[in-house]
């Protein structure tokens, strides 16, 4: 038989992070891989969905959304950013924030379009770009004073007559990136003249550390009502497998999203969104201290691979670090991540895979530091006692 799988997507087979955490399960290796907390979120959240199992919300939902989550979500953007969303046309709930990313750019990019996105770019980007039949077009992000940015004439000269969308991330996975105010207008100004949508991605919205500070797209000048925000229950409380997201959007934006979404699922976990909206709602100072821990814990996991011969970059919110390794005399960051699990006992991803040029990427490896402290400990431990680079102990 011929290949059953359709051409578009033969260029997608199994994720990065399938094949790492294998990996990690096959040798015992510490997965700092994917971005997955080793801890639940508030206790009283995660009762709130027991109760609702327990009282019988086990049937199916309405299909935007539990009202009582798109209210606490409007509620949020409200009391956070000063963003007024009508509850009842303006939010809807999806299942995560990847399906929410996929049902918009499903439902508002098509054959002959074009689709402008950073790189690195989380990996769900190009499969739902390629899925919509529209043509990704990567504008690259390069280590910059400390930090990943892009060059502002790079992303003007990306911007054609066939451009319809721009995929925004920040706080930014993998790079660690929370894009400025002076960023953001860069991206807003292109929009607003070429009369884009911009499509964010906020899932770490409250991850963020140091000075930096999170800006939604939406609240700059004219981008209210051209911005599609995705975010997420998932990061924010470290839930990450309820798959509880949402989207917010003018009204006519999330009737194009919902389309898309009814065919996709239909509707989103019942007692999962009733805790979410409980979250929203009371567990602020929850989030604040996972804040901090995370903070803690990106110092902690930088002091120890820094030890071990990386150069890091440090990340200004998300869960993740950036590391370069040509200062261990090595070049390839796929030979490393498959060679550290059996060698050294750690799992990591390479960037290269989150990049449509993976020659610029192929220097760094992502290390994840949202585990507890003693798992973070081992690890480091393990890595400074093999030899990452050249000699007789090498890994690669």
């Amino acid at each position: 038989m011929s290949e059953p799988l359709v051409e578009r997507m033969r260029g997608f087979g199994t994720t990065i992070f399938a094949e790492m955490t294998a990996l990690a399960a096959e040798t015992g290796a510490i997965n700092l891989g994917q971005g997955f907390p080793d801890t639940s979120g508030p206790a009283a959240m995660l009762d709130t969905a027991v109760e609702a199992i327990r009282s019988g919300v086990n049937q199916y939902p309405p299909g935007p959304g539990v009202p009582e989550l798109r209210a606490a979500v409007a509620a949020q953007r409200l009391r956070r950013h000063g963003l007024t969303y009508d509850p009842a046309a303006e939010v809807f709930v999806t299942v995560g924030a990847t399906e929410g990313i996929a049902a918009s750019v499903l439902a508002l990019a098509g054959p002959g379009d074009e689709v402008i996105v950073f790189e690195p770019y989380y990996d769900s980007y190009a499969a739902t770009i390629a899925l919509s039949g529209a043509v990704r077009r990567p504008v690259t992000l390069r280590p910059e004073q400390g930090r990943f940015t892009f060059d502002p004439d790079e992303l003007r000269a990306a911007v054609n007559p066939r451009t319809r969308l721009i995929l925004v991330n920040s706080p930014h996975n993998p790079t660690g990136t929370v894009f400025t105010r002076a960023e953001l207008e860069a991206i807003a100004a292109l929009c607003r003249e070429h009369d884009l949508i911009a499509v964010t991605d906020e899932v770490y919205e409250y991850l963020t550390f140091d000075d930096a500070a999170h800006i939604p797209l939406a609240t700059l000048d004219g981008m209210r009502e051209r911005t599609v925000t995705v975010s997420s229950a998932g990061k924010t409380f470290s839930v990450t497998g309820w798959k509880t997201g949402w989207v917010t959007a003018p009204a006519a934006h999330i009737r194009a999203v919902q389309t898309v979404k009814q065919f996709l699922t239909f509707a989103v976990s019942a007692p999962y969104q009733l805790a979410a909206a409980y979250a929203l709602e009371h567990e602020g100072a929850w989030v604040e201290e996972l804040r901090k821990s995370l903070q803690a814990k990106r110092d902690r996991l930088i002091v120890g691979l820094e030890a071990a011969g990386f150069t890091t970059y440090r990340p200004q919110g998300t869960y993740f670090v950036q590391a370069d390794i040509r200062p261990l005399g090595l070049a390839d960051g796929m030979d490393l991540a498959r060679a550290l699990p059996g060698k050294a006992g750690v799992v990591a991803v390479p960037s290269q895979v989150f990049y449509d040029h993976p020659q610029a990427g192929a220097h760094f490896v992502r290390f994840a530091f949202c585990k507890k402290d003693e798992v973070i400990d081992e690890a480091v431990e393990r890595l400074a006692a093999v030899s990452l680079g050249g000699g007789p102990q090498t890994v690669v």
